[in-house]
């Protein structure tokens, strides 16, 4: 019978040092110890983020700091310093957390985090973005490979049973941290996580079959995402990442399912949020975009961006929130120093927003 360090697939590791986001959770313990049971404790550093949002928060970091110690692995403890918001606080500590890892890992060459996330977190994101009325994208949950900035993220544990993390400890003899914010009812994935006992009890959806649906959504989404990037690449030009054009016939020739994903990785890609606007958003979207009539397309606004018809073509352009008008000698500047945009027919609201990205203290 396979051990649980065997069970894991670390193919996607580099022979490389790689780091771990380490809570002092039973799911973070259980990883840093068995990356360095497989890797070795030489390849692998620890990293604690102390948000300081409780006052037990310290102590636990210095006790992972004594723990990563007896095991010989390199560890540091990274603090959320400055004044914390008051709403909003779980996201905003996320994007802290993720922040503070990526500055240490690019200032120590490290490329890759690994981080905890378990079968029973993909269950929550699962429910999570049923709730935000997600599309196919989202109901997939996390993906074993990711991305913060241009720092590598790897989730080695998606397939693995919290349970079998805790038992590993616990056959080792060690003590984890229980954050009391996860019993929180305040947030609602520690309300989905209360959830899924019952619904496991009453129903016989368990927590595999939940992440094996998944798995079978990833399939869809790939192949419609496949899709997605010929169309593009066929169809779309971007322009400086603030603005893209995509030929309104063949979206109107496309299939609706195409023509969301389409509208919906566009939208995240000019809007550079972390995440795609709302499906039933992009749904009402697409229901106007592809009337017989839509070369009339009064516009619209979404995910922080302006949508517009001009010249045959949808254009989707980053919202400047500017209301003076652009004096036509910024633009003739501007053309000077970016010679390529010279003797292009470019929607005003697309010029604004070149202007605005690369010469905003200009305009």
């Amino acid at each position: 019978m396979q051990t649980l360090a065997q069970k894991l697939d670390l193919s996607l590791l580099k022979d490389e040092k790689v780091a771990v986001g380490v809570s002092g959770g039973a799911d973070s313990l259980a990883l840093v110890l068995i990356l360095a049971e497989r890797l070795g404790a030489e390849k692998i550093v620890a990293l604690s983020v102390d948000h300081g949002l409780r006052p037990e928060s310290l102590a636990e970091a210095k006790y992972v700091a004594q723990l990563m110690a007896h095991f010989k692995i390199e560890h540091h403890i990274l603090t959320w310093e400055g004044k914390k918001p008051t709403q909003g606080i779980e996201e905003a500590a996320r994007i802290a957390r993720y922040n503070l890892i990526y500055d240490w890992c690019r200032q120590n060459g490290v490329q890759t985090l690994c981080v905890a996330h378990h079968l029973q977190d993909q269950a929550e994101t699962f429910f999570i973005r049923l709730q935000r009325g997600s599309g196919l994208a989202g109901l997939c949950g996390m993906s074993c490979v990711g991305a913060w900035k241009d720092l590598r993220i790897v989730r080695p544990l998606l397939d693995i049973h919290p349970q079998e993390l805790k038992d590993y400890l616990r056959e080792r003899d060690i003590r984890w941290v229980e954050d009391p914010s996860n019993q929180s009812d305040d947030f609602l994935r520690c309300r989905i996580r209360k959830f899924l006992p019952l619904l496991e009890e009453k129903t016989g959806i368990s927590l595999q079959r939940i992440g094996d649906t998944m798995k079978v959504l990833a399939k869809s989404r790939d192949f419609i995402y496949a899709q997605v990037e010929n169309f593009i690449a066929k169809y779309a030009r971007f322009w400086d990442e603030v603005g893209v054009c995509i030929s309104l016939k063949a979206l109107r020739e496309s299939h609706e399912e195409l023509v969301y994903q389409v509208l919906s990785d566009v939208l995240k890609k000019i809007s550079g949020k972390d995440y795609t606007p709302r499906a039933d958003d992009v749904e009402r979207l697409v229901i106007k975009l592809m009337q017989p009539d839509n070369e009339n397309f009064s516009g619209a606004t979404l995910s922080d961006c302006e949508l517009f018809v001009a010249q045959h073509k949808l254009w989707i352009v980053r919202e400047t929130h500017t209301q003076e008008k652009m004096p036509k000698a910024v633009w003739e500047t501007f053309v000077k120093e970016n010679s390529h945009y010279a003797h292009l027919d470019l929607p005003y609201k697309l010029r604004v927003a070149l202007v605005k990205n690369k010469m905003p203290i200009v305009f």
